[in-house]
């Protein structure tokens, strides 16, 4: 892989629901959520189908390789944000993860797995998911922004990320575990690091303002900054506007930034000159899709596998 495709993957899983809403279970501790003010739940639920659908033809006209899923139950409200329950790594490897809302745990699906198989070369399967039943949970690449190039991970300490197992994760897969304390504005613990961070092939962009410890806040732009990034801040402000939680692919002219159109909109002139130096920023329209807390990177789950020979001309997800 070359040294872009293995921060930007030129691949990803995508699920269309078709019966969204907010989630009660995660408006617990998930403080970015937000509740829709007098429209009915099938309103709001093609809303966000139609986001979903929109943002998969935009990532595919940008030469993204968008496998897109269908999710029609009714028990799973945060379907749309597959990269909380699987990720995937270079050299075959892949994740599932424990997820800490009772309802979340029904995300993971075999199917999309069995994909995987099918269309990437997949050496091994690490399911930590039967972990749930001893406490012990890791919401994937919401819960760890992941760095394949320096081969480290960052995590922000919550209830849905659990030190011990982003130990073991990084000691199976190779990476070096960099933890720390992360608040919004009112105080309160961000619920995932994909929020506050997203990490570039040439850029990262982050709160640092969100760490508490001065200390800690150097050491991680520091470890950031090894890697030869232009590291962004973003105020506490352009964070609750997800302007964080976006990610990096790559598309047939090139890298580009998927972010969402209300990211866009929060980053200033300065900041978007200078991403637009390493990609280019390509802002999806997904209102209602925030609504449940999560954005543009919450909705990928970006493929860091090798495709099969038979595979490499599939354009166009396994269901459509």
């Amino acid at each position: 892989m070359s040294k872009s495709s293995l921060q930007a993957p030129a691949s990803v899983v995508m699920i269309r629901p078709h019966h969204f809403t907010p989630n009660a279970q995660t408006a617990r501790d998930n403080h970015f959520q937000s509740q829709p003010a007098g429209t009915d739940s099938e309103t709001i639920a093609q809303a966000a189908h139609d986001e979903v659908t929109q943002a998969a033809k935009v990532l595919r006209a940008a030469g993204v390789n968008v496998h897109l899923f269908e999710d029609t139950g009714t028990e799973t409200p945060d379907s749309v944000f597959p990269n909380n329950w699987f990720s995937t790594h270079a050299g075959g490897h892949v994740a599932v993860y424990p997820m800490y809302s009772p309802n979340r745990r029904a995300e993971r699906r075999q199917d999309v797995l069995d994909m995987l198989k099918q269309h990437y070369r997949v050496q091994d399967i690490i399911d930590y998911s039967g972990l749930e039943q001893d406490g012990l949970f890791l919401e994937g690449t919401g819960a760890m922004v992941i760095d394949h190039l320096e081969r480290v991970a960052y995590a922000a300490r919550s209830r849905r990320t659990s030190e011990i197992l982003m130990e073991r994760f990084c000691t199976h897969f190779n990476y070096e575990p960099i933890v720390f304390d992360a608040v919004d504005a009112g105080g309160q613990p961000i619920y995932h690091t994909n929020v506050l961070m997203c990490i570039g092939t040439d850029f990262a962009l982050i709160g640092l303002d969100t760490i508490p410890d001065e200390t800690r806040r150097q050491d991680v732009a520091d470890r950031l900054r090894r890697g030869e990034r232009d590291v962004i801040n973003l105020t506490h402000d352009q964070i609750a506007a997800f302007a964080g939680n976006a990610i990096e692919l790559h598309g047939k002219d090139g890298p580009i930034l998927a972010l969402s159109s209300r990211a866009l909109l929060a980053l200033d002139a300065d900041q978007r000159a200078r991403l637009e130096k390493h990609v280019t920023l390509l802002p999806l329209d997904i209102p209602t899709i925030e609504m449940a807390g999560g954005s543009v990177r919450c909705m990928i789950a970006g493929l860091h596998l090798s495709a099969r020979p038979a595979a490499q001309d599939t354009k166009t997800g396994v269901i459509q």
